[in-house]
């Protein structure tokens, strides 16, 4: 749960205090013997412990890039829930992706935050506090209960009700690596084939993971919408980032249900780099979208397909893009969601 009461500063000393405690512990017996021992750098596999603290220095990096104030004032008090339950890969950023999060509202004024690692807050009762809710690296089935199919139909319903009844959804990176599952193709020798496991949740979200480019992978964006309220911190040109990059299912993205913000600029990538995404899974259409707004019901939903490395989040562009999307997610910042290909 996000502090009460503190201002960031405060907030940042609690932070630090805790990271360093924990950061002494040895990990629990009977994970995975390939869980880190400690240190907060990369990512942990499926069954390792979610750390729910970030690197002193990464906190401080963060701090130093955050954005001064909201690109639009709140229409009222807005709280944001951030859920960072994953039940498959655990990304080391999920708890400086929660604290950007926090810390941008808390800084700007734009929103209350609320962290949790508990997919029991997914219900409709305690969702009526919320104005958006923010999947931080959510991997897996990360709202099922495999126990109760009662208690999954009511979170599952609880998070499309939430946004198709006008609320907002925001996401980074792993939340797209969500509700999916490969099958055998149709003969011993045909490639796996990538299905959506939760079809609802995968439209909502843009679309489920398929492969990536890992880190570090210089990768060359495109500015989409150059007019967007979400892209006036990027220069209209484009930028590289280096960072893992997350790519779609073809048949799970498409452009005629949301509205591109950025993509990769696959013309400028590298013969070499292209060549490393397997056969089977490269896209025929050369579209590599990375960001992306759209409506959903009376909802909306922003997705932004990098944060994998803590570097990404020292980029004050990228934590300002990062804020315009909550802000669009909330309803406060009016942006064009109409789908690119009408």
């Amino acid at each position: 749960m996000t502090l009460k009461g503190c201002g960031v500063a405060a907030a940042v000393g609690v932070v630090l205090l805790t990271a360093q405690m924990s950061f002494a512990q040895a990990p629990p017996s009977g994970q995975p013997a390939n869980c880190p021992a400690d240190g907060f750098s990369g990512g942990f596999s499926k069954g390792c412990p979610q750390r729910q603290f970030a690197n002193p220095a990464d906190i401080a990096a963060l701090m130093a890039s955050l954005p001064d104030k909201p690109y639009a004032a709140p229409k009222s008090l807005r709280r944001v829930l951030v859920l960072c339950r994953a039940v498959g890969f655990v990304h080391s950023t999920i708890p400086l992706a929660a604290k950007m999060v926090e810390y941008t509202g808390d800084k700007t004024g734009a929103w209350m935050t609320t962290i949790t690692y508990d997919a029991a807050a997914i219900t409709p009762e305690n969702l009526k506090q919320y104005d958006a809710i923010f999947l931080d690296d959510t991997t897996g089935f990360f709202l099922d209960d495999p126990s109760d199919q009662a208690t999954t139909d009511l979170r599952r319903n609880a998070l499309l009700d939430f946004v198709k009844g006008g609320k907002g959804l925001a996401g980074i990176h792993a939340a797209s690596d969500s509700y999916h599952a490969s099958k055998p193709g149709p003969t011993p020798d045909s490639p796996q084939v990538l299905t959506g496991t939760w079809p609802e949740f995968n439209e909502l979200i843009g679309g489920f993971f398929k492969f990536h480019w890992t880190y570090p992978t210089l990768i060359p964006v495109k500015i989409d919408d150059p007019k967007s309220p979400l892209n006036v911190m990027f220069p209209p040109r484009g930028y590289n980032i280096v960072d893992e990059t997350y790519t779609f299912a073809q048949d799970s993205f498409s452009r005629k249900r949301v509205h591109v913000l950025t993509s990769i600029n696959y013309a400028r990538m590298s013969a070499e780099d292209k060549a490393k995404e397997p056969a089977a899974n490269k896209r025929t259409d050369g579209d590599y979208a990375l960001s992306y707004i759209q409506r959903v019901g009376n909802g909306r939903v922003f997705y932004e397909a990098h944060g994998h490395d803590e570097n990404v989040f020292f980029w004050r562009p990228f934590l300002l893009h990062m804020m315009a999307g909550i802000q669009y997610a909330l309803g406060d910042l009016p942006a064009d969601d109409s789908p690119s290909v009408k």
